[in-house]
Order: C-alpha cells, then structure tokens, then sequence
C-alpha cells in the first residue's frame, strides 16, 4: 500500500499540467480563527497549499502560560507533541535531565526533531539535540510546529518534524516597555523585562530575565539568567538586514531517582547563539541569506549516592561546542499558479569533551568537527482553484556518513464550504551524530544514517463565518537503520537495525462560543509497534478562555494516558491534570495575574523515579510602559 501511495504521487507529478490561478506557495502562513500568521523559517505562504500538518501557538496563549519556558505550552496546545519535564522549573542537561521534546512518538534526546529559531537550526554541537532550556517565552512571538519530516527543506534532524521559533517583532513606530514579575511555590520567583522600538527603517527589541526556584525536591534548585537583543533596519521597500544575539546560563541540581538520590549533581550551562539576515522581498520573488553560530560551555558534576557508601568523584565533565552554518534560498514564481524555491545550506558543528580532575589532570574524550552541505529545490503549482501540487527534492552529503537523496510529493485540495483535504508522502532522515560515532564505549564510528517514510492524510474546516475551526489527519510511518545500542562480537556498540512503525491520529478544535467566550481543544493517539518514553499513547486537551470588562479566566484539562517513562514496557503513567489561570487590568499599565497548575494535586511521573510537583501557586503584576 505504501509503495502504491509513492507511485501514485510520483505518476501526479509527471502528469500535471500548469493550467490555475496565481498562488503564493510556502512552509509558513497558517490560518486560526481569524488569525494569519507567517513563520521566518522560509518565506509567506498560504497554509492551505501545504500538504502537511502545521500547529501554531500565538504569542496570546504564550503570554498566558506562567512558565518562563515556552515548552510547556506546546504539550498543551499541539496534538502529538510531548515534553518530558522533571519539575517546577528547568530542564537541565546530562544525568537525570528532562525537556525531550517527541512529536508524533520521534523525537526524545535523540536528535530526531529539529527546533529552529527564525529558522536556523538549533542543537548541541556534540550531542545533536536541542537544550531545552534556551528557549524562553520572552523572546517567542509565537511557536510554529510541522508535524512529519521536514528534511527535504532542513535537512538531517528534522525527520520527526520541526518546532519554529520565531522571536518577537514591532511593526508600529514608538517604543513599548514589559516587566513581569512573579514568585509562588517552592521559593520560585521570575522576573522578565523587554523593550520594543520601532523608529522609521529601524527596529530593536532588547530582553532580559531571571528566573529561580528551590525545587520540590531537596537538592532541585534552579538558576537561570538570559538575555537577548534583535536590531532590524530596511535598507530600501525591499531589502531588509536584520540581526541577533541570545545568551543563556544556568545553574542547576538533580536529586536522582527517588530511590538512588545523588549528592552533588550540578550543572553549570552556558550557551549562546547569534544570527544575521539579509532578507529580500519583491512582488514575485523573494529570499534570504543568513548566517548563524550557536556555541556552547558545559561544567558537570554527576554526583554520587552518598546512600550507597559511595564518595564524591574527583572529576568534572568539561565540554565546549559550536555549530555555524550559512543558508541561502531564493523563491519566485516562474509562471501563473507557480512558486519554486531553491535553496544551498552549509552547516559546521562539532567541539570538545574532556574529564578535568581535581588535581588539575586533564583526559580527553572527543575533538571533533564535521560538516553538512545540502542543495534543495521545492515546487508548488496550482493545477486549478481546487488543487495544488507539491513536490520537492534535497541533496544532503555528510562528510562521514555519505549522501541521502530525499524527495517529498503532495496534494492539497481546495473544497467548497472553506474545506481542506490534504495528502503527503514524504523522506525524512538524521545522521548519526557525534556522541554515537566517537564518544564513550558504544560508539561506532561507521554508522549510516537513519532513514522514515511518513504518509498521511488531513481535513479541515471552517465553519460559522470562521468561529469554528476544526481539522483531523491520520499518518503512518515506518523507519528503518535506526541507531540502537546491541551487542556485537561480545561488545555493546551503536549499530542501524532499529526499526519503528508508527500510525497516528490528531485532532485539533477551536470554537469563538461569543466575542467573550472561546474553547479550544486537542486529542491525539498514537500507536507505537516499538514504545518511546516520552511519547503517550492518548493525549487530550480542553481548555475554556473568558473575559470580561477588566477581568480575563482560563481554565483546561489536561490527559495523558499510556506514557512510557522508562525502557521498561511495565512503568507506563496516567494522569489528569487540571490549571487555572486569571487576571485582572488595574489599568493601561498595570495587570495582576495569578496561576495554578496541577490543582487536582495528581502524584505522577513523566520520568521514572522524578515524582512531579503537586498543586503548584504563581502570581505576579506585568507593567506595560
């Protein structure tokens, strides 16, 4: 069936012809209630030409999230995603760290889905997968999430999909100051400050934050202190330079599992990332080059079980990484009903990891760099008003791993009564990353890549003069030579001959019940031949939003069913939890706000042996200056 499903696309592709009305084709403009956003992953499209999947949460639901993070309302708010989480506050890195993100039951620590800023590429040099804690609300606009592969336009570690960050903009003149400030639980405080000016063909928005916790746990504390400037200026209608800088450091404790509590596991976490545009935009082509560098400086000390008659160790894990890469694409339509993207991406990433004693000794682990190129074309025609034909093809060469060719094909049929049916085959890849080739004793440095084919099918529509919003899609997915540690010749090693199948359904509702009043919900299973912690087999959401005058209430529920959270097939978690978020306009400046989470005060765990926080508090005032 899956080879008819490629057949039949391929056949459409050759078969077309290019008779349709203009259209503007691209990865980035979705339609919620009434709402038209665009992502700065690619360029502006129309989401009804996609093929695929895409979840937004807007700055709104954002803003009314009491976490410093912008994670946590992505569970909430996007169908088959999940992120694992250990406490009240941060994620940290290393032993015992949660903020695996899994979309769609791929994802985890794994490298396999790929979080963009602005569309550059984010993860660790080394290790290959996001640090979750660099990704803060007061940066975020809003968040942008592509269910399914997406490696035809990002590349290796988007075969999962991607979550696009795009960071805030000010598009009127003037200049607008926020602060927020916060405490509750567990000695938990933040505090956020922004700036936002817009003066003619300049803008610049310029954050900072701090936020702390002591942790529910003993030995659980939390530092965090972030800082990030964006400056934009126009050089002319049509070209734009634009560039920005986000630095992060924490400070963090694990306590260890419940039953083998640690001493002395710390982590100290500096990471930065930096970034620069040059963005054009003419009436039928458009494009960017861009160049960024993420870097990162990570001290870990990974304690010891005082409880066990173990002693302090007598080293810390060092390592320092970077990742620099430079992309180009252009997109123009050619001809009526068109839009063609080409596109040259150039990535560098690697560093160092090494053991430093006590005793000023120094043991390496790892020096190494290595380098990705990519060439990728992407193609939409509009065959008439009431289809569009996708398709498109990317060139991946890995200067260990070799070269992945990867094509991706689709259909999107535009119905009457605002009606949309959509269907996609599509490659998704990641190859082995530096930590599976080269570090510790599994490693292998003859890995390939891994490799999934995803298939799907989507509905959507708009209903009530557009108050209520709904859409449905099923998908199956099968991935082979995925990267699994197995005995070989008598030694544990990395090797490719992991499989997964996956097959899926997600759900996705938003009703405007009165000017006053709207509800929104999500619901997603997930069947996984081969289990993944860290990916429920049932998630549901119903949330209700309300305001009034000066008042403004939000409330939701929260299911998830079926969540490994171990290897072991028998720690499975079910849970419910229910918050409450309100707040009250003093006046044009002032808001007071106050949140609970998990009022249903569940014992629960999402990773073994890290019991969740019960009935949490927050509150705090936002000052609009």
């Amino acid at each position: 069936m899956k080879n008819i499903a490629i057949k039949v696309l391929l056949a459409l592709a050759l078969c077309v012809g290019t008779k349709g009305a203009d259209a503007q084709i691209d990865t980035t403009q979705i339609h919620k209630l009434d709402e038209v956003v665009v992502t700065g992953a690619r360029f502006e499209s129309d989401v009804r030409h996609l093929p695929m999947t895409v979840s937004v949460v807007g700055r709104k639901q954002i803003e009314n999230t009491p976490s410093s993070s912008v994670l946590p309302v992505l569970t909430e708010q996007v169908p088959g995603m999940f992120v694992t989480s250990r406490g009240i506050m941060g994620y940290g890195i290393s032993g015992g760290a949660a903020g695996g993100m899994s979309l769609r039951g791929l994802g985890g620590s794994s490298a396999r889905l790929m979080v963009l800023v602005d569309g550059h590429p984010q993860y660790m040099g080394l290790m290959g997968h996001p640090i979750a804690d660099s990704y803060q609300s007061m940066m975020t606009e809003r968040v942008e999430v592509l269910h399914g592969p997406a490696s035809v336009i990002y590349g290796s570690n988007a075969m999962g999909g991607v979550v696009n960050i795009v960071t805030r903009q000010m598009r009127e003149d003037g200049a607008q100051t926020h602060i927020n400030l916060g405490g509750g639980s567990y000695g938990t405080l933040q505090a956020e400050a922004s700036n936002r000016i817009r003066k003619g063909k300049f803008t610049s928005i310029a954050s900072a934050s701090y936020n702390h916790t002591d942790g529910h746990r003993e030995n659980m504390n939390f530092d965090q202190y972030s800082g990030y400037v964006k400056l934009g200026y126009e050089l002319s209608d049509v070209w734009k330079l634009g560039a920005d800088v986000n630095l992060m450091q924490f400070k963090a404790s694990q306590p260890g599992a419940v039953s083998e509590p640690l001493e002395d596991a710390d982590q100290r976490i500096t990471r930065g990332m930096t970034s620069f545009a040059l963005e054009n935009r003419y009436e039928k082509t458009s494009g960017t080059l861009s160049f960024f560098y993420n870097w990162g400086r990570h001290k870990i000390n990974d304690g010891y079980q005082a409880k066990a008659g173990e002693t302090p160790l007598d080293y810390r894990f060092h390592s320092s990484d970077q990742m620099l890469g430079i992309s180009w694409f252009q997109s123009a339509q050619l001809f009526e009903g068109n839009r063609t993207t080409i596109g040259l991406d150039w990535f560098h990433f690697g560093g160092q990891a090494w053991n430093k004693f006590l005793d000023g000794k120094r043991v390496d682990i790892v020096d190494k760099h290595q380098n990705e190129t990519a060439g990728y074309v992407d193609f939409r025609q509009m065959l008439s008003s009431w289809m569009t034909f996708n398709a498109g093809f990317r060139v991946d060469n890995h200067d260990q791993a070799g070269t992945e060719c990867i094509p991706q094909a689709g259909l999107a049929f535009h119905l009457p009564k605002d009606a949309e049916l959509k269907l996609s085959a599509s490659r998704g890849f990641r190859y082995p990353i530096i930590r599976e080739m080269f570090m510790w004793g599994v490693a292998n440095a003859d890995l390939e890549a891994e490799s999934i084919w995803n298939y799907e099918l989507g509905f959507s529509q708009k209903l009530m003069d557009n108050q209520l919003n709904y859409g449905v899609n099923v998908f199956h997915l099968r991935g082979d030579n995925m990267i699994v540690v197995a005995p070989v010749n008598g030694k544990m090693m990395n090797v490719n001959i992991g499989v997964i199948e996956n097959t899926g359904v997600e759900f996705q509702v938003d009703y405007r019940l009165s000017p006053m009043v709207s509800l929104n919900g999500n619901y997603s299973y997930l069947h996984m031949e081969n289990p993944v912690i860290g990916s429920p087999e049932h998630k549901l959401y119903a949330g209700v939003h309300a305001s009034k005058r000066a008042w403004e209430l939000s409330t939701g529920v929260q299911y998830v069913n079926g969540l490994y959270k171990s290897v072991d097939p028998d720690e499975q978690e079910d849970f419910v939890l229910w918050n409450l978020r309100g707040s009250y306009q003093v006046n044009s400046h002032l808001k007071l706000w106050l949140s609970g989470e998990n009022l249903l005060a569940q014992t629960y765990e999402v990773m073994s042996g890290y019991p969740m926080p019960q009935a949490t508090i927050m509150g705090g005032i936002k000052i609009d200056l």
